[in-house]
């Protein structure tokens, strides 16, 4: 088990989950849960006008637990990936942190791609630290 993650089992923390459903009027939770699809409609309705935002806080252990299960655990810390996403994307800390350097850069450059590759990434962070974990696996394995 990788002892560096936030959350003492599994790929995804609870407590992050909840942090993020403070922004959850905006979706946050939702992405970092890996459902892009409903994080945009909550986005773009202020979380189904409050409503879906305030059903979110009895869901989360449930998409916890869906999280767990779908994506690939390894090196990378999804909680800290997101977090820096969430709060530090426009300048790529998040790309930096998954050693994604020409990106990163790009990104800092650019201010995330003037938002668009930010955006891209709250649709796919959860599948390209996934992706990374299986890569390695199958190069160390």
């Amino acid at each position: 088990m990788d002892h560096t993650n936030i959350s003492s089992e599994g790929t995804h923390s609870k407590l992050i989950g909840y942090l993020l459903w403070l922004f959850g009027f905006l979706g946050a939770h939702r992405f970092y849960y890996g459902k892009p699809v409903t994080g945009t409609i909550w986005f773009f309705t202020f979380g189904l006008l409050g409503i879906g935002w305030l059903i979110d806080l009895f869901l989360i252990p449930s998409m916890d637990r869906q999280a767990d299960l779908r994506f690939q655990a390894g090196p990378i810390n999804y909680s800290l990936a997101w977090l820096l996403l969430t709060f530090l994307g426009a300048l790529g800390v998040h790309r930096f942190y998954q050693g994604k350097w020409l990106t990163g850069i790009l990104y800092l450059c650019t201010l995330g791609l003037l938002g668009l590759g930010v955006l891209y990434d709250f649709w796919t962070l959860n599948d390209q630290i996934s992706m990374r974990h299986t890569e390695r696996g199958i190069f160390n394995g």
